[in-house]
């Protein structure tokens, strides 16, 4: 069979319901991890949906402890064909957040498989159930096409908690490196650039979330009898987070800002268009670092947010001095930003300022990760999705968000390669989230080739990108 056969094969499969019955099935289990009355729903999708699909595959399953997490188990399905054919390691979570389903708008529920036009609505459908659905799913058909072989060795890893930041996942990959080796990682997860446009991304930003802090004093006291005499720490939290980023969301922490935005990488972000497609919110083209595009700004950047501020009481504000406030803080940063000292950073930075007594606190954070642009594997990857799609893919970097990229770039030490099958305007995270039926289409057709490519021509690939690794200084 050739690789356009074992295509023909896949999009008809798709095209007769059967994919979207899986998915519908998928979606219908509750899994909210952040729940703690979900956990017989989340072992169900691990061992009840993902497991046989896996297993008919003729993977070996390996359910494994999550020593953070226990209620948050892992799975790993291994099939190995032969040892000197490479090894994929894929990716997917099963979890998904809230469901939040008192505010889904009328006809529409979390948990039940809504098609209206080109949507598919559900908690899930996009994020992750209906991308790694995708990648099950071509691997099924390769998997037939050849009579009953990959050609390739493949490695799965389902986890069940990425929602509430993977808990137990890097402990996991430490500790079952062995269980875990593979040659390359591709998998499925945030959204492409747009709708249209196949996407291509290397890794991720990193995020860190940091707590400001100013107290003056146990009590708050009538403003009437005490303003003027006393400090109000609203204000000067209000002086602190302004001296950290302008009026115009310009990080001004030198120490914090990257030195990973090369002409090189320029060049990438020059092919990207940022926003501009139904349902995007408009973008404000004066916000952040002047000078930049909204490409290199949102891909090559960091960015400082406030995400919450809070002083006094202000659902029932009073006409007193609060004695405290506090906000939490998020530095979206790339590869070569020094965020492991952000405490040390910006205690300086305000304290330069005369802000020295605004309490700084680390709350969370995962490093940025990227795989060098000019590794074969992507040459390969963007050669064979365009071959796929007849589009020209946009290749990002990394994200714009986060994913625990981080566990399999540096722990396990993979180039990592993330195809999404989602689009930016698709709910995740919110009410009403949907999968596009189209891009799920498109999706198929773009791994079952990929796959398809892989059993042909592994070994080489996997030669090529160890002679380019070899060759870096």
């Amino acid at each position: 069979m050739t690789a356009e056969q074992a295509v023909e094969q896949a999009l008809a499969y798709f095209d007769s319901g059967a994919f979207q019955q899986r998915l519908a099935r998928r979606v219908a289990q509750p899994t909210e991890s952040q729940r703690s009355d979900r956990d017989e729903a989340l072992l169900h999708y691990l061992d009840h949906d993902i497991g046989p699909q896996l297993s008919a595959l003729g993977f070996t399953l390996h359910r494994l402890p999550n020593v953070e997490q226990p209620d948050r188990p892992f799975m790993v399905a291994v099939r190995m064909e032969d040892p000197a054919l490479p090894t994929l390691l894929s990716y997917g979570h099963g979890d998904v957040v809230f469901g939040d389903d008192e505010n889904w708008r009328q006809g529409l529920t979390p948990w039940q498989l809504t098609e209206e036009g080109d949507r598919w609505y559900a908690r899930g459908s996009a994020d992750n159930k209906g991308q790694h659905s995708v990648n099950l799913a071509a691997l099924e058909q390769v998997f037939a096409a050849r009579g009953g072989r990959l050609g390739f060795n493949c490695k799965m890893l389902f986890e069940m908690g990425e929602e509430i930041s993977s808990p137990g996942l890097a402990q996991l990959c430490q500790q079952h490196q062995d269980l875990l080796r593979a040659d390359l990682f591709i998998a499925s997860d945030g959204p492409r650039v747009n709708a249209v446009r196949p996407t291509l991304f290397l890794g991720s930003r990193g995020a860190a979330n940091f707590r400001l802090t100013v107290k003056a004093r146990d009590n708050a006291y009538h403003s009437g009898n005490w303003g003027g005499l006393l400090t109000n720490p609203g204000t000067q939290l209000a002086h602190a987070i302004a001296a950290l980023v302008d009026a115009n969301g310009v990080l001004h922490v030198e120490a914090l800002k990257p030195d990973s935005l090369t002409p090189a990488v320029r060049a990438i972000l020059r092919d990207i268009e940022v926003g501009g497609m139904p349902g995007d919110p408009q973008i404000a083209l004066n916000w952040g670092e002047p000078g930049l595009t909204p490409a290199e700004r949102l891909y090559g950047w960091n960015t400082l947010e406030v995400l919450a501020y809070t002083t006094g009481n202000p659902t029932q504000p009073m006409n007193a001095i609060p004695g405290e406030a506090t906000a939490v803080c998020q530095l979206r940063f790339v590869v070569g930003t020094d965020w492991t000292r952000l405490v040390e950073h910006v205690r300086d930075h305000l304290a330069q300022r005369g802000l020295g007594h605004v309490e700084v606190t680390f709350m969370r954070g995962s490093p940025a990760t990227r795989l060098d642009p000019t590794d074969p594997l992507v040459t390969w990857v963007l050669e064979s999705m365009q071959a796929a799609s007849g589009k020209k893919p946009a290749l990002l970097p990394n994200l714009g968000g986060s994913l625990p990229n981080e566990v399999f770039a540096e722990i396990l030490g993979l180039p990592t390669l993330w195809v999404p099958h989602s689009y930016p305007a698709c709910g995740q995270h919110g009410v009403n989230e949907h999968m596009l039926k189209s891009i799920a289409r498109e999706g198929l057709h773009i791994m079952t080739q990929l796959l398809w490519e892989l059993g042909e021509k592994g070994p080489d690939l996997i030669a090529r990108h160890r002679a380019h690794e070899g060759g870096q200084p």
